[in-house]
């Protein structure tokens, strides 16, 4: 009998010190309540806890990594796009985390959501592809100081997809083609314009001497003759024959 009752106090013993007795890691940390009343955080390491009046709500330190799904965005210049984004976050305020939000994971999901479609509705399309660095932090901004009542730090947010429909798909293509195009076309005027240039300088230096004219047709007869070609035709200037008429005049 005296070794039942032993017993039976021992198990109650150690289910005492169970609830009693917790081990918290480098990460976490306990926020207690005693009858209900907040005590503050504790941790890490062992902490003891006075069964049936105080309880502890265990929260995680490490950072979080938010998946924002899928929102339908409507950009200044009246574009419908998909766009989301990932958010990081974590707590720096147990206690706040705690007691001034219900899920303060919900909560900051919830809110990057509503923001994320308010924030890009004030760009237009161009911006939203062009200067994603400058909405991110706009981002992290509004969003770290929504949530720093709840004793969370948003420390990065990120923008990853926007989905475009098919047909600005298409009208973004033909643009950077025809924009390709333009760049071909001053490119190739641009050429011209040099190599006129330079024609030109050329023709006045062999306007100075009529000889370096001959010289450049001779030579310009040589670069035929090497192609293979059975029968070349080519002009011969008077000029050429002039000292062979004058002499047979003579």
């Amino acid at each position: 009998m005296i070794s039942m009752q032993l017993w039976f106090v021992g198990v109650i013993v150690l289910f005492i010190l169970l609830n009693a007795v917790k081990v918290l890691r480098e990460y976490e940390r306990g926020v207690v309540f005693r009858l209900g009343r907040l005590v503050g955080d504790r941790g890490p390491g062992l902490i003891l806890l006075i069964p049936g009046i105080e309880r502890m709500v265990k929260v995680s330190l490490r950072t979080v990594t938010m998946d924002v799904p899928p929102q339908d965005v409507i950009t200044k210049d009246n574009v419908s796009v998909k766009v989301n984004a990932v958010v990081y976050l974590r707590v720096v305020d147990s206690s706040r985390a705690v007691v001034e939000v219900e899920d303060f994971l919900y909560a900051t999901s919830q809110l990057s959501q509503t923001t994320l479609r308010s924030i890009l509705g004030q760009f237009e399309l161009d911006e939203l592809l062009s200067e994603r660095d400058s909405i991110n932090e706009k981002l992290q901004i509004i969003l770290d100081k929504h949530t720093d009542p709840w004793g969370i730090k948003v420390a990065l947010v990120e923008v990853k997809h926007i989905d475009l429909p098919e047909e600005m798909k298409r009208a973004i293509a033909k643009q950077a083609e025809a924009e390709r195009e333009r760049r071909a076309k001053i490119i190739h005027a641009e050429g011209e314009m040099q190599a006129s240039e330079k024609l030109a300088a050329a023709a006045k230096n062999l306007g100075k001497e009529p000889n370096a004219i001959q010289l450049r047709y001779l030579q310009t007869l040589v670069e035929v003759a090497t192609e293979n070609n059975s029968t070349t035709i080519f002009p011969v200037p008077i000029d050429l024959l002039k000292p062979f008429l004058d002499k047979k005049l003579s």
